[in-house]
């Protein structure tokens, strides 16, 4: 049985200005975007083995939450998987289509500090999309892809490893 820990983020042509070092009197200059361009990272991942099932999607919705449980189901199909989601209206759609292998539990509303996969999410911002701009949505998906790639096991455990959930394996 994996328990595992899901969750979507948005990732796009806006940006905001985020720290940088420069050298001391002088003000950094950073780019900014206002495009409003979005793909969606949904992604699953387990604390204690830092394993996880990322997919970029163009929406957040039931059609594509069907499409990444589907996705999850297959790359752990000898696995039943406990999947803790947020309320999002997606995640508890009536069209919603859960594989056999799949349960899912809510965490309380207004509480994203009880899901880890969040500090995925701050992970990969940090890791790839800091005080830039992208020419194309395109770039933006493929460095995402990138930066989701280059998340190793360890990283995952490390940000997504909880006292509290670790507890509960041992």
């Amino acid at each position: 049985m994996r328990l595992m820990f899901q969750d979507e983020a948005g990732f796009g042509r806006i940006n905001k200005p985020k720290y940088c070092w420069c050298e001391k009197g002088i003000r950094p200059s950073v780019p900014c975007h206002h495009i409003r361009e979005y793909r969606y990272a949904y992604g699953a991942v387990e604390p204690v083995t830092g394993e996880s099932c990322f997919l970029v999607l163009p929406y957040c919705n039931s059609a594509w939450m069907n499409a990444f449980l589907e996705h999850l189901s297959k790359k752990f199909s000898e696995d039943r998987i406990v999947l803790c989601c947020d309320g999002a209206a997606w995640h508890k759609s009536a069209s919603l289509i859960v594989p056999e292998n799949i349960r899912l539990f809510f965490i309380p509303p207004y509480t994203p500090e009880m899901n880890p996969i969040e500090q995925i999410w701050k992970e990969l911002r940090k890791m790839g999309f800091k005080n830039e701009i992208f020419a194309t949505l395109g770039k933006v998906v493929d460095r995402l892809c990138d930066v989701i790639n280059a998340l190793s096991a360890d990283v995952i455990r490390s940000v997504t490893g909880r006292d509290w959930i670790i507890r509960c394996f041992n």
